[in-house]
């Protein structure tokens, strides 16, 4: 026998799992689109420029936040995409638990160094490891 179907605003309340995060996605990949062609432009116009010139791209405040603002919603992306792979390919409810906290504590580290290094770079103050640059 099943139990009886529960409704909350005239929808079942199956139903209205996962639309928040679904919604998230959309909105971040609609978010990641345009960050990705300015990637890619920015890639293509930097391309065989020298070390000083790219420092002073990156210096400016625009570049920096967007730079910043690509790899939030990329890392805000892909933990949301590998929650998904994790949820339907992982079977035991223990170890999918703990692999969705390990991505997204893998992608919140990726997340803050970036934007560390982004923040360092943009003030002028990080340089860069032996045998990187001038």
């Amino acid at each position: 026998m099943s139990r009886q179907t529960r409704y909350r605003n005239m929808v079942k309340v199956s139903e209205r799992h996962g639309a928040g995060e679904w919604l998230t996605e959309k909105v971040l990949l609609a978010l990641l689109m345009p960050l990705g062609l300015w990637v890619a432009f920015s890639a293509w116009a930097l391309a065989g420029a020298g070390y000083h010139t790219v420092l002073a791209w990156i210096a400016s405040p625009l570049n920096a936040g967007l730079a910043a603002a690509t790899l939030l919603v990329f890392c805000g992306y892909a933990s949301l995409a590998w929650k998904v792979i994790i949820e339907d390919y992982i079977h035991r409810p223990g170890n999918k638990g703990m692999l969705i906290l390990l991505s997204n504590l893998i992608f919140l580290a990726l997340a803050a160094a970036g934007v560390f290094l982004i923040v360092r770079l943009a003030l002028g103050s990080a340089p860069l490891p032996a045998g990187l640059g001038v």
